[in-house]
């Protein structure tokens, strides 16, 4: 091993120039000034720390340095005797060493408290127990120092020694006990009790006894140990869980919240009790509310959702699902909807009510806030709190008279998003419960004017094209469709009005004057005289004429289905042949009018003709009634929501019962006794703290399945060749938004390699943030190098470099191999509504199209290799894609660890029995960085999936 690998504690940075001769350094250690001891300090440090020996020295060092009184050289030296090797060959302590042990003496009982506190850290880090021993007395008489600064570092000085060396002082246990009893400042505390867990548990505990009265008065940092100390003895041994339960239910009232998160956690892990649980989620609850920090709320309300998921703790939570609403107070979206999805799985039908009005009241308050800043975060609060009504509404029917009212009010809300999932309930509930149509119809109706989006507009005529089944309901919509149309014909109409509002240029030349100004030049004024006519200009068109003039067509189709369908429904109803050609005629009039309208020159936009087309069709089916066409009109669309709206709560049905943990316990299960049970069987769950640490440094990751060893090797990338000088390979360790590159250099020549400095470069959104250091590498010697690297977007980056040393005043560089950083340590599956997908798929601007290139021959089996190979998840329902007929489409969705998501559609078919699969995949995403890069994935993964089949 080189010298770089020595244990070091502190880094410092180097200098360029010529490097300090020995005889230079001495000088300057001899010099009478601090300062100039100092740099040659610093110069030696860096010297050492590269490689070089300075054995001649270090008795100067000694001499003319160590006597010196200066805090700066004194600090120097802490750190020089730290990195400075301390035996000789055959692993005997160096006899100099017995002169620095002699002053470090001195130094323990000087007179200031900071020499002596940073005295007491320098020896902790000390490895050579023949340099402590003479130590020890001076070390426990800094226990008894008037200052804490002094205390608190002998206490993790004793901690230290005694745990790399308890034969220099055997009794540290009862000595810390004592000094514990006697002690009064919080940190000197807080050590000392640290150390009595590691080396003591038995007396951490007496200790804990004799003042678990008074645990509310002591300071954070104190609760936090003592909470950690309940936590191990209890998942050690269970039945200690009565003897400190009543602490940590005083924790939770803690002015920490630190300490407060920390109990609630302990006591959910150490209990079951209802009781147990309610406390730490209602602290969980005042959590979130109090902290201002958004990642907090996100963090805590994660582990309510823990505890909801466990069906122990389900009951419990529904009992608090109004207090959980407070945090609706939160102006954050990702938390209010983090808030609203927890509270949905929690209500039930004894709070359903209270929720719904607090729901109302925040609908009512988004209102309010309509024309302040922020209005697409206000849209979007608005449409969740929308849907939540909804489902509320569908899981529990008898409250749909309270909601109701309420969303169809929003009919015509500026937000089409939240309109739009307002009808989207209406048409399941008309569906669901025949019982609330009457009043659903009406109420439509009634809005019905104040519907100014085309697409709300559509999606209106529809459901009152589908659900009007009374002759009062079909001539009160036939009413609100004349009135939003306005006087038809449209196009003579708008001639009309047109032709009355142009202005008379007659009449505004006789009005014009010449005028004198001030300044003695002439200038004409003209006059308008208005007419009365004049003022139709500005006035407000009827909703649906105005989306008409705009281009928007489609509306006149979609009304002209609505209009065929209550027509065929009023011709069954009405047995007056006068009545049925009366209104036969007028649908039949507003069609043609919106034919003859949008072939003219008036509209924005002139209509399409496939608009043209299914208006003529049902002008056709009303003009000519045939029995195939009107059972469509009349049942077939019904049906076939039927069937949607079917399959839709099948797959909720489905995917409820897969994510809900169900508690089974077989017949044959034996019945567990902890009074009964042994230490071995009690402790079979996992340590939380051990494994929060671990999962914390990226050690463990709580998905993964494989070996971690095997993942290891997986991900060791080969930078240069066997027969280059140097040999260098990289384990790539990413752990979300960092990578740890961990270098292995290995120098295959007879030479030492000096001042060898791996230079890294990053392509893409990759930050370089810890630049390697430069080391010495002596012959066949070999060290590690590391670097840090920031990650800010996903995206298939790129780290590039080489290597640079001196060896015999010849200047070398090795060129190293690229490393590619995958997208996929960065992606996740995630799940959207169908709804939710094509309004993403249509805002990303960003689509890369890929061919599929595959030997595989089965449709099922590329769409799992997809899946698994892109971490993408299949949207597309299980009876969408079962059978065999010769082609698939699919949707799949992703999210990176970022908040981007990854939209992808497959499209996919078999030209022949035994043929390949062949079509294309359509990605979409909002940075171009995503699209290109899940889009090289794929292809990276197809000649993958290729070669192995070949081979095969």
């Amino acid at each position: 091993m080189s010298s770089a690998e020595q244990v070091c504690y502190t880094l410092i940075a180097g200098t360029s120039g010529e490097p300090a001769s020995e005889m230079t350094l001495k000088e300057e250690l001899e010099d009478k000034n601090p300062r100039k001891k100092a740099e040659a300090l610093k110069k030696i440090m860096r010297l050492m720390l590269n490689g070089e020996k300075f054995p001649g020295l270090l008795m100067t060092i000694i001499r003319f340095a160590l006597p010196c009184n200066d805090h700066t050289v004194k600090k120097l030296l802490l750190i020089f005797f730290e990195i400075v090797p301390k035996t000789s060959g055959d692993g005997k302590l160096l006899p100099e060493f017995i002169l620095v042990c002699d002053a470090y003496r001195k130094d323990l009982n000087h007179p200031n408290e900071y020499i002596r506190g940073s005295t007491l850290r320098f020896l902790c880090k000390l490895k050579e127990p023949e340099l402590l021993e003479p130590l020890m007395p001076a070390i426990r008489q800094c226990l008894e120092h008037r200052h804490a600064y002094v205390r608190r570092n002998a206490v993790l000085a004793i901690f230290t020694i005694y745990k790399n060396f308890d034969f220099l002082i055997s009794d540290a246990p009862d000595l810390i006990s004592s000094y514990l009893e006697g002690e009064q400042d919080l940190s000197c505390k807080r050590n000392a009790f640290i150390m009595l867990i590691q080396a003591d548990t038995d007396k951490a505990l007496n200790y804990l006894d004799t003042c678990i009265d008074q645990v509310n008065s002591f300071g954070d940092i104190l609760q936090l140990v003592i909470v950690e100390l309940i936590y191990k003895v209890c998942f050690n041994n269970p039945a200690e869980r009565a003897r400190f339960i009543r602490c940590i239910y005083n924790l939770l009232n803690s002015s920490s919240a630190a300490v407060r998160y920390e109990a609630a956690g302990t006591l959910v892990t150490l209990s079951g009790a209802p009781t147990a649980v309610k406390a730490a989620a209602t602290c969980y609850i005042e959590l979130i509310v109090k902290e201002s920090d958004n990642n907090v709320k996100l963090i805590v309300l994660d582990r309510l959702v823990d505890l909801k998921d466990d069906p122990n703790h389900e009951k419990v939570l529904q009992e608090l699902v109004m207090d959980i609403l407070r945090v609706l107070s939160a102006p954050d979206l990702e938390v209010r909807r983090k808030t609203l999805s927890l509270a949905l799985d929690l209500v039930s039908s004894r709070n359903v009510e209270e929720m719904v009005l607090v729901l109302k009241k925040e609908v009512q308050k988004s209102l309010a806030s309509v024309g302040t800043a922020g209005q697409d975060d206000i849209g979007k609060y608005r449409q969740l709190l929308v849907r939540t009504l909804h489902q509320c509404g569908i899981k529990f029917p008898d409250i749909n008279p309270i909601i109701m009212p309420l969303l169809l009010d929003l009919i015509g809300d500026e937000s089409e998003a939240a309109a739009a999932d307002v009808l989207l309930y209406v048409r399941e509930a008309v569906q669901r419960f025949p019982d609330l149509k009457n009043n659903l119809i009406q109420k439509l109706l009634s809005e019905f004017n104040s519907v100014r989006n085309a697409n709300i507009f559509r999606s209106t005529v529809w459901i009152l094209g589908e659900y009007c089944s009374s002759v009062e309901e079909i001539q009160g919509a036939m009413h609100a469709i004349s009135r939003s149309l306005g006087d038809i014909p449209i196009l003579e109409n708008e001639l009309r009005k047109t032709d009355e509002t142009e202005p008379n240029e007659e009449e505004e030349s006789t009005y014009a004057q010449k005028r004198v100004t001030d300044m003695g030049t002439y200038a004409s004024q003209s006059a308008y005289t208005a007419s009365k006519s004049g003022f139709t200009k500005n006035v407000e068109k009827p909703p649906l004429r105005k989306l008409l003039l705009d281009g928007e067509f489609f509306v006149g189709a979609s009304l002209a289905t609505c209009l065929t369908k209550m027509a065929l429904k009023y011709m069954d109803l009405v047995g007056d042949k006068r009545k049925q050609n009366s209104f036969l005629a007028e649908c039949m009039l507003i069609m043609t009018t919106i034919i003859h309208f949008g072939k003219s020159s008036v509209p924005k936009k002139a209509i399409s003709d496939d608009d043209v087309d299914r208006i003529a069709i049902c002008l056709r089916v009303l003009s000519d009634p045939n029995p195939m066409l009107t059972q469509i009109f009349s049942e077939g669309c019904r049906k076939s929501l039927q069937v949607m709206l079917t399959t839709l709560q099948e797959q909720e049905s489905e995917q409820s019962f897969l994510d809900k943990k169900a508690v089974s316990i077989e017949a044959d299960d034996s019945i567990n006794f902890s009074q009964l049970l042994n230490r071995a069987d009690m402790t079979t769950k996992e340590n939380v703290f051990e494994a929060s640490l671990l999962q914390a440094v990226g050690s463990i990751n709580k998905k993964d399945k494989v070996d971690f060893a095997s993942t290891k090797l997986n991900k060791v990338t080969q930078l240069t060749g066997f027969s280059d000088p140097i040999y260098a390979e990289a384990y790539v360790h990413v752990n979300q938004f960092d990578i740890v590159l961990d270098i292995l250099v290995v120098n295959q020549t007879s030479d030492t390699l000096q001042n060898l400095v791996v230079e890294v470069g990053t392509l893409g959104d990759l930050k370089l943030v810890e630049k390697p250091q430069s080391v010495n590498i002596g012959a066949l010697d070999f060290c590690n190098i590391k670097a840090s690297i920031k990650v800010t977007s996903t995206e298939n980056g790129i780290i590039f470099g080489n290597i640079v040393y001196d060896v015999n005043n010849n200047h070398s560089v090795v060129v190293l191999n690229d490393i590619h950083i995958d997208v996929m340590d960065y992606i996740v599956p995630a799940t959207c509504t169908d709804v939710e997908f094509r309004q993403m798929w249509a805002e990303f601007e960003w689509e890369n199209k890929v061919s599929v290139n595959t030997s595989i021959t089965d449709l099922r089996q590329y769409l799992q290799h997809l899946c698994d190979s892109t971490n993408l998840k299949c949207l597309t329902s299980e009876k969408a894609l079962s059978g065999d007929c010769g082609f698939m489409a699919a949707n799949l969705h992703a999210k990176s660890i970022f908040g981007e998501d990854a939209l992808a559609n497959l499209s996919i078919e078999k030209l022949s029995a035994d043929g390949p699969v062949t079509g294309h995949i359509r990605l979409r995403a909002k940075s171009q960085g995503m699209a290109l890069s899940l889009g090289d994935k794929i292809n990276l993964s197809q000649k993958i999936g290729k070669a192995s089949a070949g081979a095969a």
